[in-house]
């Protein structure tokens, strides 16, 4: 029996966002701004439980979990004009959020005679809590007016898993099942102050319901010369939505579906050296409760966040051959691949004739697809030095599509095919001695697409080092150590385009030392 006991505090001050933006509308007019957001966070965790193995082929552990997090973010965000001779308005926001989260587990686990042979399952439940207030004081060259929005969404899950593993004369099998159910009531609150932006109408309760059932089985098979796994995994899904009735916009919506998702892996050995693979798998990223919200975030007070209770999942295809070769001292690594997904997700942004306001909606926006290439070289250049160089080449493209943001007025967007030649590279570089070592890291991401405009490249440089001491370990590690890594983007619309740059707070140093008893 073991039983035991964990819980720690973490206070975290951070700029959390440090991003100017330029935005250019048709009509000549051209609007500065930076954004600037501090923040603090408190968190505190607690966890505790008992594992009993009460014989060999038995044992059952349960646990909980407490936390408790305290996010206060204080922002600031002049709006100037095109040569910054002009202040036209000024937002002072603050954010004073909550979240608590408590989770229940139990998890049972039975070993047969038969070595390898398993039966596990378990249980989960959590419940998570938003408690979100925020004021922002909006300040124009003729008035001065106050804001304010209350939300509180408490989220509920419960997950049921039973998980069986029994080897085979030639491999072993694999399946379970899994059943998850959801629910989420939301409630926001606008208070609109003198010449608000808020929509007050736009608040009021939503309830989203999520049910899961899950089936899977999978086939693992090894010889000298092949390699196998083929799986296949069956889920259904009913979402609904309900939305207050009162809304402006949005009706209750929701879907549902029941669609297979394989996979399989084939590799053959041609000598103990080389090896050639293909992979093959279908995955569905779903929208999170948050992507499909009905209330307008100002988390920017003229950029405004919104979901969309009629968003769908994605689906996406992926198919890679690859193949391996090793030496004593390496390793090299090549692969082709292709992956299409349908229903891609992002979000477009519109605006409303007579307003300078975007409205940036999650939306649908049919087929992408990213075809490329990965290299992969691991060398031992000698007993103290080490080098592993990573290089990814694609094309990304995107279809022709059209998605309707109904918020707060109909508006199509219409998007042309786009296409893009991107890459990514990473060199990491470790130095061992006696007791020390030190490694360094450079990351590079090439310009690419997105649905409705395009990011910028990023770049970066990493290290760290850690000294064995005799009861003990010391380590210092720093990220971004030239501050090259920003957060670029452009965004295309319909009579408008703005860019935007993210300084985030990314050079960090650390420092600690480990005590072994």
């Amino acid at each position: 029996m073991n039983i035991f006991f964990q819980g720690d505090y973490l206070h975290t001050p951070t700029l959390n966002k440090n991003e100017f933006t330029d935005r250019y509308y048709d009509s000549g007019d051209t609007i500065r701004q930076q954004l600037k957001r501090n923040r603090s966070t408190n968190v505190v965790t607690s966890k505790a439980g008992i594992d009993w193995n009460w014989n060999e082929q038995n044992a059952l552990s349960v646990s909980a979990l407490f936390s408790r997090e305290k996010i206060l973010d204080r922002g600031d965000q002049p709006f100037f004009n095109a040569d910054l001779t002009e202040r036209r308005r000024l937002w002072q926001f603050l954010e004073d959020e909550l979240k608590t989260t408590v989770t229940a587990t139990a998890s049972y686990q039975h070993r047969y005679a038969q070595p390898g042979r398993l039966l596990n399952i378990g249980f989960n439940y959590t419940f998570h809590r938003e408690d979100e207030k925020y004021f922002f004081t909006n300040m124009m060259p003729d008035f001065t007016g106050q804001d304010a929005f209350k939300l509180l969404s408490d989220e509920n899950v419960f997950d049921l898993n039973a998980d069986y593993i029994r080897p085979l004369r030639y491999g072993r099998f694999e399946g379970g099942l899994k059943l998850r159910r959801r629910f989420i009531p939301t409630n926001m609150q606008f208070f609109p102050g003198l010449n608000s932006p808020l929509d007050s109408l736009a608040g009021g309760w939503a309830n989203y319901k999520e049910t899961i059932p899950a089936l899977y089985g999978n086939y693992v098979f090894e010889n000298r010369k092949f390699e196998l796994e083929a799986g296949l995994r069956v889920e259904y899904i009913n979402l609904r939505y309900t939305v207050n009735p009162t809304h402006p916009t949005y009706k209750s919506d929701g879907y549902s579906y029941a669609k297979p998702f394989p996979n399989v892996r084939l590799a053959y050995k041609l000598n103990e050296h080389d090896k050639i693979s293909l992979f093959y798998n279908r995955r569905v990223d779903r929208p999170n409760e948050v992507d499909i919200r009905i209330f307008p975030k100002y988390d920017d007070a003229e950029i405004i966040k919104i979901g969309n209770p009629a968003l769908k999942p994605q689906f996406t295809s992926s198919l890679e051959a690859g193949y391996k070769t090793s030496w004593a001292s390496g390793s090299f690594y090549a692969a082709a691949y292709h992956k299409q997904t349908n229903g891609t997700i992002t979000r477009i942004g519109t605006t409303v004739p007579g307003s300078t306001l975007i409205y940036n909606i999650f939306q649908n926006a049919g087929r992408s697809y990213n075809t490329g290439g990965e290299l992969v070289w691991q060398q031992d250049l000698a007993p103290w030095f080490s080098l592993n160089v990573n290089g990814n080449l694609y094309r990304n493209s995107i279809d022709a599509f059209t998605v309707e943001n109904l918020y707060p007025v109909r508006s199509v967007y219409r998007a042309a095919r786009q296409q893009l030649t991107s890459g990514s590279a990473k060199v990491n570089a470790l130095l061992k001695g006696k007791k020390t070592e030190f490694q360094v890291a450079v990351i590079y991401q090439a310009p690419d697409i997105v649905p409705q405009g395009r990011t910028g490249y990023r770049f970066s440089v990493d290290a760290g080092a850690k000294r064995q001491l005799r009861k003990g370990e010391l380590f210092v590690n720093a990220t971004d150590l030239f501050g090259t890594l920003i957060i670029r983007k452009t965004v295309y619309g319909d009579g408008f385009h703005y860019t935007s740059r993210d300084y985030y707070e990314t050079q960090l140093i650390r420092a600690g030392y480990s005590f072994k008893f």
